[in-house]
């Protein structure tokens, strides 16, 4: 059974409003789907996080948005946060049909420690989340990638892993998600020996030119 989060509507939009909403402890919101309407509302910050730690990330809600629009399942399409203050901002809910397959992007979890960055390789995440075709029911919190056997100039492709059997990759096979990178090498210093070979031809002339004399 989804985790009911309570919900109020939004119908004045302004700034000000939603600015003075936060400082009451709720986020401004906006419920859409396929076949809804896109719905302003606003939901308890505390709540809500509480909420996302119970069901996950891409966890079912069932939004119950007061007034005449009732309970919707959904999940979270996108959350907004402060990136200074650390705060949420905006929250994006999604209605889905649990009888239909759906595309979401799950973060990607690397596990391990990877022998190359021993080396002096340098580790580098190219894809922090994989799009999944799935049941709202069978969406992943998490797809997880491990990197313990990776040497300098080896990488992990999409291709290299493995769906599970209730959802698959959206993304091309080819596409990178981590690699290890070769060390940066250090560009040799210049020393100016360059130059003294013309001094020395000017010298060599110079004594010529004496013995000439």
């Amino acid at each position: 059974m989804a985790v009911v989060l309570e919900a109020n509507p939004r119908t004045d939009l302004r700034k000000s409003v939603s600015k003075q909403l936060r400082a009451e402890g709720h986020v401004p919101a906006v419920l859409y789907g396929k076949d809804t309407a896109s719905t302003a509302v606003s939901v308890p910050n505390v709540t809500f996080i509480k909420t996302i730690r119970e069901v996950g990330r891409n966890g079912i809600i069932e939004l119950d948005v007061g007034g005449e629009s009732g309970k919707h399942t959904v999940i979270v399409h996108d959350m907004q946060v402060d990136p200074i203050k650390d705060y949420l901002v905006h929250i994006d809910f999604f209605e889905v049909d649990l009888k239909s397959e759906m595309e979401a992007d799950v973060s990607v979890n690397l596990t391990g420690n990877a022998p190359g960055e021993k080396e002096g390789g340098v580790l580098s995440p190219l894809l922090y989340h994989i799009t999944v075709r799935a049941l709202p029911t069978d969406i992943p919190e998490e797809i997880t990638v491990d990197i313990s056997e990776l040497g300098v100039g080896d990488a992990v492709q999409i291709g290299d892993l493995s769906a599970g059997k209730a959802y698959e990759f959206v993304n091309e096979p080819e596409e990178t998600v981590v690699t290890i990178q070769p060390p940066e090498q250090e560009e040799p210093e210049d020393t100016g020996d360059a130059a003294e070979p013309e001094l020395v031809g000017a010298e060599d002339k110079d004594e010529a030119g004496s013995d000439n004399n």
